[in-house]
């Protein structure tokens, strides 16, 4: 496989705003060169025509494009790959549906970290590594965890949850092979 890039933005439809291109293009204009289209209150219909212009601007900056979940509209807007919450299909099936499409996984813990791996997906986003805006209830996971679950895997590990510019050498120095953020990009 191909080596990711270090940054990782996971699109917000709040986040980003009434322009939300303009906005992509302006987080790809600052070097960021993998990008999750994050959609969840939308029709397929929208969310592919919304995958449509994503991937036509990633492709402007050699950016990989990531599909939130939806491997049909990952492989219909010829994607890089999709992104999987916990509860959603193993990485194994997706490789089996399109063996090239790159598979990220959310974990939360390192038993998560470990079945993702072990399913075949590419890299893990582990979260929250420290308090966040969008889940504020939810207790950090700490850099501790994240060294923990960046020693016990052979794939990459993304940093993901409260990561902002001051804390990118923290996740680095604890094992991060990357940090991924919806925000951090934005300023």
């Amino acid at each position: 496989m191909m080596e990711l890039p270090r940054l990782y933005a996971i699109t917000d439809p709040k986040a980003y705003g009434e322009d939300f291109f303009g906005t992509l293009k302006k987080v790809l204009e600052r070097g960021v060169r993998m990008i999750q289209l994050r959609e969840k209150e939308i029709s397929a219909r929208e969310y592919y025509q919304k995958a449509l212009k994503a991937r036509q601007i990633t492709r402007e900056y050699s950016a990989l494009l990531l599909i939130n979940e939806r491997v049909d509209i990952a492989i219909a807007v010829e994607a890089d790959g999709v992104h999987l919450p916990e509860n959603s299909l193993p990485p194994s099936v997706v490789k089996k549906l399109k063996k090239d499409l790159i598979v990220g996984y959310s974990a939360h813990n390192l038993e998560s970290a470990i079945y993702a791996q072990q399913e075949g997906a590419d890299f893990v986003t582990l979260s929250p590594i420290f308090r966040t805006e969008s889940h504020p209830e939810v207790e950090p996971l700490g850099p501790g965890a994240l060294k923990e679950v960046s020693q016990r895997l052979s794939i990459p590990v993304f940093a993901l949850g409260g990561v902002t510019w001051d804390r990118i050498k923290l996740c680095y120095k604890n094992g991060a092979y990357g940090v991924a953020s919806i925000r951090m990009f934005l300023s």
